[in-house]
């Protein structure tokens, strides 16, 4: 992805460069951001939690990206809401690492997803498999801060507000514990719960990947796994 050729209401666009033989095209054709993106963590070995782009098309006032479907799914809000607003414990262990892993392999790929959210998770509800969507509020990473935030607000980190500026990684870690503080709460963070505010504190997207939280034992993991695959607790009853 090369320079910024426009940027719009709906989306920026930037010059491309095919990325197998670094190879400038005579007529490099101008692709929309997300789709950027999208080919970005598309690239490589295939990353489960992220879905995959299948073709794309750019149109004069429009673009259509053509996504794999997971089936049967749901977005996690939409899950929540089914379970009573909130999931146990081992569940948010199976979907926060999954999201983890995600959100990590985004930013190897250069790719900063910024919207990390309930609505943006899909789960499959037979096998429990998450998938990461919608690139629409992304941006390259990069090294340097970020004085502007496209995601959602509540997930915004807090030193975007104080200082006006952000770092892609720490606030890639922030709306991850939004999310799980979410997932296990079943509301939103308030000032009282804050605890790590400053982006310095926070633990990196690595840290959080090897955190002991994760590493349940075999026996553990082999319960949680029969609760949530085949029948995890969002499954529609059969009575």
């Amino acid at each position: 992805i090369g320079d910024q050729l426009g940027k719009g209401g709906f989306g920026v666009v930037y010059e491309g460069r095919c990325l197998e033989d670094d190879l400038k095209p005579d007529h490099p054709v101008p692709l929309p951001k997300e789709i950027a993106l999208t080919i970005l963590v598309n690239k490589g070995p295939s990353v489960p939690e992220i879905i995959r782009l299948l073709d794309w098309q750019d149109h004069p006032d429009h673009f259509v990206m053509v996504l794999e479907c997971p089936s049967p799914c749901e977005n996690l809000i939409e899950i929540m809401r089914r379970c009573g607003g909130s999931l146990d414990e081992e569940t948010v262990r199976q979907i926060m690492w999954q999201a983890a892993h995600a959100a990590n392999m985004c930013c190897l790929c250069r790719v900063l997803h910024r919207d990390v959210k309930l609505e943006n998770l899909l789960i499959n509800r037979e096998t429990s498999e998450v998938k990461l969507i919608d690139f629409g509020c992304g941006d390259i990473l990069r090294r340097s801060p970020y004085k502007s935030y496209h995601g959602t607000a509540v997930y915004s980190p807090p030193e975007y507000h104080s200082r006006g500026k952000y770092y892609s990684r720490p606030a890639t870690v922030w709306s991850l514990g939004v999310l799980m503080f979410t997932m296990l709460c079943g509301r939103f963070p308030s000032e009282i719960f804050i605890t790590k505010k400053n982006p310095s504190r926070r633990l990196g997207l690595g840290q959080i990947m090897s955190h002991n939280w994760f590493k349940v034992p075999v026996k553990a993991r082999a319960s949680s796994k029969s609760r949530l695959s085949p029948q995890p607790p969002w499954a529609p009853s059969s009575q």
